[in-house]
């Protein structure tokens, strides 16, 4: 089981957590302990002073905000639950009662911004997480509630935070209690902290930036609790640190900030250097301070002395005086006789400096430096001081320079702060100076302690009384009990011959000493309790304090509170010639107090004080500082007492300044001192735990039994059952609203809780234990049964199966048997057929192939028998053939040698002449034709010799031609060598180019893989860019409305300073015409500024000087804001009209030398280039007519251009006329020439002279035309020249962003649209200033000519169908004031509600429409301003009115729908039918109009917010966060004083509640007919509302942040959720906004264990920033002891998890902040001619046309 827990002291952790192992019972000697490490510890109780350890709270209560809700109330319990809180989460701020305990994180915090601000004001002080706001939160309430000033008391040592605290006490009244006027008082306030800081802080060792004096602030309010003015007091400036620093330590800032600035041009004349050059700045040794830029803190302080008024010349004093003290202490003092006379080098040049930057007398200062006028009954003399005392009175006066400077820079803040409006309250904010003790302590140690033993009387006191006053109020007996009165301590130092009172008697004494001083206080006080004196010392003395005993060293006493400086030193700075104020500083002695002091009523505006008489002067200089301090500190203390005090404890956690560390032993010596430990021991002497009977009932309703339970009466249960449980009836009292408990009781309650919890659970536990076995059993039961049964019939089938397969195996085996016996018969007869068939076979072909071989052999012997023969046969027959040869061979030689023999025989030569002769004959024939053919030949031989020779004579001239030929071709040869060089050196530059080529297709191939990556890496970032730039838009539009939303502001401002001076100005003589301000410029967000506005703007300056810059100046800082804008922009129009007369002049100069033809055809190309632009623009606005508000753009464009187009026609056809009459003029001339010789015929009486001259007075006035013709139209040219430049860079803009916006969704370019077109409306009335009107004049001439015929035809029209109604309504002028009171100022929503929705916007738009049809400019114009100056009225009328706003956002926003729709503009026109088209307006263009009204429309949507969000906001925390909508979740734990304080007079709502004004908002607007769009985002913009408060109030509240809070808080969501798409909204975007507070929820409900757990949060929670999360982890509290708190190891875990995050660093959401409004065009469908005027609205002076 569970042990009983206690605290044991330890000297190193002050207090040490064990656990009690063996019981205690009565007489034993000491106890047996476990400590937190398992050592065991046996813990002695017999010895004397010995007591039974504190027993320790349960775990529930550990980390509670107030200390006071903790049930055992003691040093170790209050110790270790703030170690828990500022260790484990990071909390700095604790309750204590009625106590802020605040720890010095040495760290900056994300808790402080403007929206921490914002969620704290206006909650009740125990619903929220102690933090120094709520303090102030409180404060303002009551001062407000009670009508009781109120203060703000913060203490605590150096380096605790206690400047700080104060700083964000102030800064928190002046942002909710912000002036009404503009004097803009709270920053006056705010920057009061820096110049104080300079002058009054200093570094030491405990602390870099120490307040070395204590300060009250009161801030005052109004009666409706608007800051109006503060006055500050000071106390006990340490005016020693200004001449000597301890080691590590610095003199007070500013000395260094000046220095850091003295090489500024306007500080050369100082003759500062460095810090480390001057004596009083360097004794400490290191000069700077880590992280701190003295020069850039210099900055800062001479911005807050300009921002509270201080004049230049005043602040160069102040700093030359501060100069001069740097220089007074570096003064050379020289030594003579031993140091028994002194005198100081005329030629010290920090003399010289001294007295030149004070404006005194260098000898006068140099003698007096250095003797003193001794004064006697008789005579006066004077004598030399030694070295000592010369260095102590430069010293004393340094000191009493800068306290005096001090106290003057304080008097003067206070005259700035001052009001002379007369204060109704104040708070003020105490920053004193804590309990100090130190190894060595003087004179201030001692005045600070005796404060602050005043301040913890004070203290003590009120605590009592509200301890007192509870116990009363509830009826309880009330028993003395008894508490620390430090009143013997305070007479010890205070009354009479108390220890002030002895010194200030010691300083009368002529030889009064330090050591006399402290025997006498020996010898007087030696018999008090609170004073002792030291052993070993006889000049010092003990102090017993509330807090610790202190010893004082007297040394110095005397001469800090004599605090003496030579009076001819002062007289010298009396007589100063800085006149302006050195010489003032020390006139005002009488101040000395009141400077510190300033009295509130005091009715000073002057900068400099009044001098006083000099014998007060002296008589208030013989004050010590002591007796001064006292009668301050004394008048403090009634002004403490005369109001509700508040207190913030400050403590220091370590010495070393390290962020989160926490040191026992210094925390527990500051609570001791503090009080924070008396507080509890106060508390804890009653009945210091209190709970009301609700909350008991609902916490302990476990405790009571079912009878009890079924009574009605919560208090008579909570009585028997307390009576039942605690017998002892001292322990406990019933009050009248709570039951009063004493110490301990809670944690028997809460034991008695968890036991019963305990032996439920084991209960529970068992029921379920023998449920679980018996539906085992059951089930194992079942499942054995069920197996029986399956395995039987298994067992069957299986045995049915088996039989089956038997039978079956029969006679599949008959079957097979028989077919395997068959099978292998038929293998054998098929085999044994083979057989025979291949046998039978094979012996046929043996018989075959025998047969065969025989005929074979016989075939072959045949032809080998031929063969044979035949070789035979040729053998003979060759045989016979060379035998034949032989013998023939042989007769045939036979033969020839018979012939031989024969041939040489004469007969023979007979024979063979006459052969011959024959041959002869023959041969002679052939001779003769032999001949024959020679003479052919002869001729043919000749007639081939001419033919050759001419051959050859031909081939002569073919070689001479050839020659030439080839010495042509030598030089083509060469060409061609050429040539060919020539393309080898082209291939070679062109193989070097297909390098480079290669080369670069390389690098090109890289550069585009390159570009492909970053086009890949583009695609993935563009999705981010296109967000991004969504951001951008949102923030940029969001910026447009706030100026919008400014401008309504300071219009509304002018408009009470115009109500205020009318009021003030009442003269006979001076009467306004209001008529003037109503004008479209002064309601339209239009920089022009038209005639009237400047002469109302002087009217009203005149006034202002006719009343008197003193009464004015507090009001007018807007207003003359506003009439310097206006000189400037006079003064730019005249400039600019100066510029187009001179222009003009030069164009007349240089305009004739233009001629007629070139215009023409100038003209021309104009007109083409003007057509083709107008056609690509049109084609470029057909293309991209998805979006409307860009095609109105376009739509304008060609408008604009159309009418320049005409314009330049008509200027054309002018032009043609004029050069035709000066050609009939010039013809004229001519043929005057020819007929000078019958002048004198013709010129008888004079008549053809005077022709003549009136003929020249007509040319010269045609040519004057002419020229006037000429320039006009250059301008023009130059002009329209411009304008096409403008459009095409206007076009070239508009593509791109068409490009860009094609890419976009449909919704983001309808939003770029109408951005573009809201630019481009600024850029034209910039540009148009004050000529606008000019041009509207302009327009209205021009367009009635063209216009005329048609308006003609439309008026015969009219007069044919009078009966039909054209949608038109008629009125007379004078009616117009009638028609807007009528339809406007007194029109009551609920008039109209049975017509058709917005019938006011279509009235109004049927007027203006029939003053257009009739084209009367001033009656539209007069009709729209009035209209929009009684929509502003009726809204400034019913500021806080839902219906009535929304009522007129509707009917604004229809009217503004009307004039698109019917504008003529085809972008409007596209979902008009023929009917409405017919109803367009005619002749003006109402573009101007349209944008104020859309201003207007951002205005009223703006307020239409406001209403609902101060309707909605006390709601949210009380119906989405407290709700109990699933009844039984939440458990009430114990709490502590500040939430039973402030239970008191709740106001709660339910979710349903809410969901009624909800629906009530949304049947309001939808009755109205406003448009669902602006429906959809008003529901976002309040859900956003919605979701920050209640996301704000969850991390700013430890109650709330439990796990049924989350199961609570998502159930409240999924209703408003489920609300949402009842109706519809889901598009809006409000379900979106919730996301947070989704995330939120789920954060509670997660398990939040192990790494996977702090991975799944940090997936989920996408919504919530690190800070977020991590701040719902640390204030995540178990509402029972069976829920783990979350370790810190996890919440370490999500930090690393989260690393990666780029958060935003603030914590809170920003609840103010407006998503900007879109109102997307909605066209009617509802025509003009079909609208009825119901009888109600009076309007029977409105004619139907």
């Amino acid at each position: 089981g569970a042990y009983t827990r206690v605290w044991i002291p330890d000297p190193d952790e002050v207090w040490r957590s064990a656990e009690i192992i063996k019981d205690y019972k009565e007489g034993d000697k000491s106890l047996q302990l476990k400590l937190e490490d398992e050592t065991l510890y046996e813990y002695p109780i017999d010895l004397p002073g010995s007591e039974l350890p504190f027993l320790r709270n349960p775990d529930i209560l550990v980390g509670q905000n107030d200390l006071t809700a903790l049930s055992y109330l003691h040093e170790p319990a209050v110790l270790h639950n703030l170690k828990v809180r500022f260790l484990e989460s990071n909390h700095i701020y604790t309750y204590c009662g009625i106590v802020l305990v605040a720890i010095n994180p040495y760290e900056q915090l994300p808790i402080y911004e403007q929206d921490v601000i914002y969620a704290y004001s206006g909650q009740n002080m125990g619903d929220m997480d102690p933090h120094i706001f709520a303090v102030a939160e409180e404060a303002y309430k009551q001062m407000a509630r009670d009508e009781k000033n109120q203060s703000i008391i913060v203490s605590g040592e150096s380096g605790a935070g206690k400047t700080v605290s104060a700083k964000y006490a102030m800064r928190f009244f002046a942002t909710v209690g912000g002036s009404a006027s503009e004097t803009n008082i709270e920053a006056k306030v705010l920057a009061s902290s820096p110049i104080v800081e300079a002058i009054g802080n200093a570094k030491t060792t405990r602390n870099d930036n120490s307040s070395r004096f204590g300060k009250y602030i009161q801030i005052g309010f109004d009666k409706r609790y608007h800051i109006i003015g503060a006055n500050m007091r000071t106390y006990l400036l340490e005016k020693s640190r200004v001449v000597f620093q301890a080691e590590d330590e610095r003199n007070y800032h500013i000395f260094y900030q000046l220095c850091a600035s003295s090489s500024l041009p306007e500080f050369k004349d100082l003759g500062l250097t460095c810090a480390e050059d001057f004596f009083y700045t360097s004794q400490g040794g290191d000069t700077s301070i880590d992280g701190v830029d003295d020069a850039d803190d210099f900055e800062k302080t001479r911005h807050a002395f300009t921002l509270l008024g201080v004049k230049e010349s005043h602040q160069t004093t102040i700093f030359r005086i501060i100069a001069a003290i740097l220089h007074l202490g570096n003064l050379k003092i020289q030594g003579e006789r031993d140091g028994e006379v002194c005198s100081v080098s005329s030629e010290d040049e920090h003399l010289s400096s001294f007295c030149s930057l004070l404006g005194v007398e260098h000898s006068q200062m140099q003698h007096w430096l250095c003797h003193c006028k001794l004064v006697t009954t008789a005579e006066t003399y004077v004598k030399s001081m030694s070295l000592h005392q010369v260095v102590n009175a430069r010293n004393a006066l340094a000191k009493h320079i800068y306290a005096q400077l001090f106290n003057w820079i304080v008097q003067h803040i206070n005259k700035a702060l001052h009001t002379t409006v007369k204060q109704h309250s104040f708070i003020g904010v105490l920053d004193i100076y804590g309990f100090e003790t130190f190894e060595v302590n003087s004179f201030e140690q001692f005045c600070i302690n005796y404060a602050n033993e005043k301040l913890q009387q004070q203290f003590n006191s009120h605590v009592f009384k509200l301890e007192q006053e509870e116990y009363m109020k509830e009826g309880i007996p009330w028993t003395l009990i008894d508490f620390y009165d430090n009143q013997p301590c305070i007479d010890l130092i205070e009354a009479k011959l108390g220890i002030l009172d002895l010194l200030d008697e010691e300083c009368k004494v002529p030889k009064g000493t330090d050591q006399n001083w402290a025997q006498k206080l020996y010898d007087r006080h030696a018999a008090s309790l609170h004073f002792q004196k030291p052993r070993m010392s006889n000049t010092s003395f003990i102090v017993l304090h509330f807090a610790d005993k202190v010893e004082y060293q007297s040394e110095g006493f005397l001469e800090k509170n004599r605090d003496t400086v030579y009076e001819e030193q002062i007289n010298i700075l009396k007589a100063s010639k800085v006149k302006r104020m050195v010489a003032d500083l020390f006139q005002e002695e009488t101040d000395a107090v009141p400077a510190s002091a300033v009295q509130k009523r005091t009715p000073r505006i002057n900068v400099r004080s009044a001098k006083p008489a000099f014998k007060a002067a002296n008589k208030e200089h013989r004050k010590t500082v002591g007796h001064q301090f006292r009668n301050s500190l004394q008048l403090l203390m009634e002004t403490l007492n005369a109001t509700t005090p508040h207190y913030v404890r400050c403590i220091k956690p370590n010495d070393e300044k390290l962020p989160f560390k926490f040191d026992p032993k210094r925390t527990v010596q500051q609570l001791r001192a503090c009080g924070v430990l008396e507080t509890i021991r106060i508390s804890a002497a009653g009945f210091p735990s209190r709970w009301s009977y609700p909350d008991f009932f609902n916490r302990y309703r476990v405790l009571m039994n079912k009878r009890d339970l079924s009574k009605n009466d919560k208090k008579q249960i909570c009585q028997t059952l307390l009576e039942n449980l605690i017998k002892d009836p001292d322990k406990f009292q019933f009050g009248r609203t709570k039951i009063f408990f004493r110490a301990g009781q809670v944690a028997y309650l809460e034991k008695l809780r968890a036991d019963k919890f305990r032996a439920a659970t084991i209960m529970i536990q068992k029921t379920v234990r023998g449920w679980l076995q018996r539906a085992r059993y059951q089930r194992l039961r079942r499942a054995t049964l069920a197996l029986q049964r399956y395995a039987r019939g298994h067992l069957a089938r299986r045995l049915f199966q088996h039989l089956r397969r038997t039978r079956a195996a029969i006679i599949l085996q008959k079957q097979y048997r028989m077919l395997r016996m068959r099978r292998a018969f038929l293998r054998v007869r098929s085999a044994t057929l083979t057989i025979q068939a291949f046998a039978r076979g094979m012996f046929v072909r043996r018989i075959y192939h025998q047969m065969l071989l025989e005929h074979k052999a016989t075939i072959l012997q045949k032809y080998a028998r031929g063969w044979l023969a035949r070789a035979r046969f040729r053998r003979a027959q060759a045989a016979a053939v060379v035998l034949q040869c032989h013998w023939r061979r042989l007769r045939a030689r036979r033969q020839l040698q018979a012939l031989r023999i024969e041939a040489r025989s004469a007969q023979h030569l007979k024979k063979l002449n006459i052969g011959m002769e024959n041959k002869v004959v023959q041969l002679q024939r052939k001779v003769d034709e032999q001949n024959k053919e020679n003479k052919l030949l002869n001729e043919q031989l000749s007639m081939l010799t001419s033919a050759h020779s001419s051959e050859v004579e031909k081939l002569k001239k073919e070689l001479q031609q050839y020659q030439q030929t080839q010495q042509g071709d030598g030089k083509q040869l060469l060409s061609l060598q050429e040539e060919t060089e020539r393309l080898r050196m082209e291939l070679e530059r062109a193989h070097g180019e297909r390098e480079v080529l290669e080369d670069s297709h390389g690098k090109e191939r890289d550069l585009l893989r390159k570009v492909y990556l970053s086009v890949c890496e583009f695609a993935r970032n563009t999705v981010e860019e296109n967000m991004q730039m969504k951001k951008e838009l949102e923030e940029e539009r969001s910026r447009y409305q706030n100026l919008v939303k400014e401008y309504a502001s300071l219009e509304q401002r002018y408009d009470n300073l115009r109500n205020e001076m009318t009021i003030f100005k009442q003269t006979p003589g001076h009467r306004r015409n209001p008529s003037n301000q109503s004008s479209l410029e002064s309601d339209s967000n239009n920089p022009s500024i038209c005639t009237s506005e400047i002469g109302d703007t002087e009217d009203v300056i005149q006034q202002v000087e006719e009343i008197g810059m003193e009464k004015a100046a507090m009001d007018m800082t807007l207003f003359l804001k506003l009439q310097k804008r206006v000189r400037e922009l006079e003064l730019e129009r005249k400039k600019l009209q100066a510029q187009l007369e001179k222009k003009e002049q030069e164009r007349a100069l240089l305009g004739g030398t233009m001629q007629q033809q070139e215009l023409e055809s100038e003209n021309k190309k104009l007109k083409n280039e003007l057509n083709e632009l107008r056609k690509a623009i049109a084609d470029h606005a057909t293309q991209n007519n998805s979006s409307n508000d860009v095609q109105d753009g376009y739509n304008l464009l060609l408008n604009q251009l159309k009418s320049a187009n005409e314009e330049l026609e008509v200027r054309k056809e002018e032009v043609l006329i004029l050069r035709s009459q000066i050609m009939k003029a010039a013809q004229q001339k001519e043929s005057g020439k020819n007929m000078t010789e019958d002048w004198g015929y013709l010129n008888e009486d004079g008549e053809l002279g005077l022709a003549y001259q009136g003929l020249k007075q007509v040319a010269r006035l045609l040519e004057a035309q002419l020229q006037d013709q000429r320039r006009e139209h250059e301008e023009e040219m130059e002009a329209l020249r411009n304008q096409m430049d403008l459009m095409q860079e206007e076009l070239e803009k508009q593509q791109q962003a068409f490009l860009q916006t094609l890419q976009l969704s449909p919704e983001i370019q309808v939003e770029f649209g109408l951005q573009q077109e809201i630019t481009r409306l600024t850029n034209e009335n910039l540009v148009r200033g004050c000529a606008e009107k000019t041009e509207r004049e302009q327009k209205v001439t021009v367009v009635p000519v063209e216009r005329r015929p048609h308006e003609r035809s439309m008026q015969v029209a009219v007069q044919r169908k009078e009966k039909d109604f054209q949608g038109m309504l008629e009125y007379y002028k004078e009616d117009e004031p009638l028609l807007i009171r009528n339809l406007i100022t007194d029109l009551k929503p609920q008039a109209v509600s049975a017509t058709v929705p917005c019938l006011p916007a279509y009235i109004l738009y049927m007027c203006i429409r029939h003053a257009d049809y009739i084209n009367d400019d001033q009656k539209v114009h007069s009709l729209l301003t009035s209209t929009i100056n009684g929509v502003k009225k009726v809204l400034k009328k019913h500021q806080d009115d839902f219906e009535m706003t929304s009522f007129w956002l509707a009917n604004t926003c229809r009217l503004l729908h009307c004039l698109k729709q019917y504008s003529g503009e085809e972008g409007f026109m596209t979902q008009n039918t023929a009917k409405q088209n017919e109803h367009c307006l005619k002749n003006f263009d109402l573009t101007e109009y349209r944008q104020v009204l859309g201003h207007l429309s951002i205005q009223i949507y703006q307020q239409l917010i406001n209403i609902a969000e101060g309707i909605l906001q006390p709601m949210i925390v009380s119906a989405v966060l407290e709700n109990e909508s699933i009844q039984g979740l939440s458990s009430v734990k114990p709490v502590g004083y500040r939430k039973y304080c402030s239970k008191e007079g709740d106001s709660s709502y339910s979710l349903d509640e809410m969901i009624r004004q909800l629906n009530t908002f949304h049947s309001i607007m939808c009755d109205q007919g406003l448009d669902p769009e602006i429906i959809q985002q008003v529901f976002k913009q309040l859900f956003y509302m919605i979701n920050a408060i209640t996301l704000n109030n969850l991390l700013l509240r430890k109650d709330v942040c439990s796990w049924s809070t989350g199961m609570q808080l998502r159930f409240n969501i999924s209703q408003l959720e489920e609300w949402l798409r009842g109706k519809n909204l889901q598009q809006s975007g409000a379900a979106q906004t919730l996301e947070p507070l989704i995330q939120a929820a789920q954060l509670l409900q997660l398990k939040k264990k192990t790494s996977e757990d702090a991975e799944a949060i940090c997936s989920l929670c996408t919504s919530l920033s690190t800070q977020q999360i991590v701040k719902i982890l640390n204030l995540y509290t178990p509402v029972n002891e069976f829920e783990e708190r979350v370790t810190v190891a996890f919440i370490r875990n999500i930090q690393v998890n989260l690393k990666e995050r780029n958060d935003p660093p603030q914590l809170l959401l920003d609840f103010k902040h407006m998503f900007p409004v879109l109102f997307p065009f909605n066209p009617s469908a509802i025509t003009m001619d079909s609208i009825h005027l119901p009888a109600s609205l009076n309007l029977d002076f409105l004619n139907k046309v």
